[in-house]
Formats: C-alpha cells, structure tokens, sequence
C-alpha cells in the first residue's frame, strides 16, 4: 500500500485530496488527474477546458454554490456517502493554495473536510 504524501498533483479538481483515497493508496485508483474512465466528472472536464488546477481558480461564477458542474447531482451523492465538504476544501484552497493544500491534507491523512 501507497504512504500519504504531499503532492499537489493529487489534488482534484473538486477539492478532494486524492493522496489520502484508500482506492488510491491500495493502487486501485490513479488519482482523479490521471483517471481516464472518470468521464462523468464534470468539474475535472471544466477545469480542464478552462486550464484551472481546480474549481478555486474558476472565474466564471462568484460562488461555488452557483457552479451547475460543481453541484450536479453525482457531487452531491458522493458528498453524502463521504461526508465531504467540497465546498469547505474549495475555500482552503483559495485561502492558502494548492500546494499548501496538499500538504495538509497528506498531514491531517485527509481526503476531505468533512461536513
């Protein structure tokens, strides 16, 4: 099994920490960035259109909460099933980077804020 390590590589583009998955630490995931078959994303197909690192660099709307791809309906099941606060990660991105990010979450072994 993978060791949690900082790598702001790992970081999705919703805000999840990918560095702390139990999929992707026991091999069974690369990490969103690198996930082909995660085709239905549609914050990842956003900010790879508009060459954001994730949702935290999006200029197109004021609020997270207003984002469509952000909030669809498969962001809000995963945030129940993980208890995830994708939102709450989107702020601490802004507030201290992505590479800052990475290296809290790797030091909390988080792979989200949790709600």
């Amino acid at each position: 099994m993978k060791q949690i390590i900082a790598d702001s590589s790992l970081v999705a583009a919703c805000g999840l920490y990918c560095g702390a998955c139990k999929a992707y630490l026991k091999n069974k995931c690369p990490g969103c960035e690198k996930n082909i078959k995660a085709t239905w994303c549609k914050p990842k197909k956003c900010c790879k259109e508009n060459d954001y690192a994730t949702c935290a660099a999006c200029t197109k709307t004021d609020s997270i909460d207003d984002c469509k791809e952000f909030n669809s309906f498969v962001a809000k099941i995963f945030s129940l099933i993980f208890r995830s606060d994708r939102k709450a990660c989107i702020e601490r991105i802004k507030e201290i980077g992505v590479e800052n990010f990475a290296v809290e979450m790797a030091d909390k072994k988080m792979q989200t804020i949790k709600n």
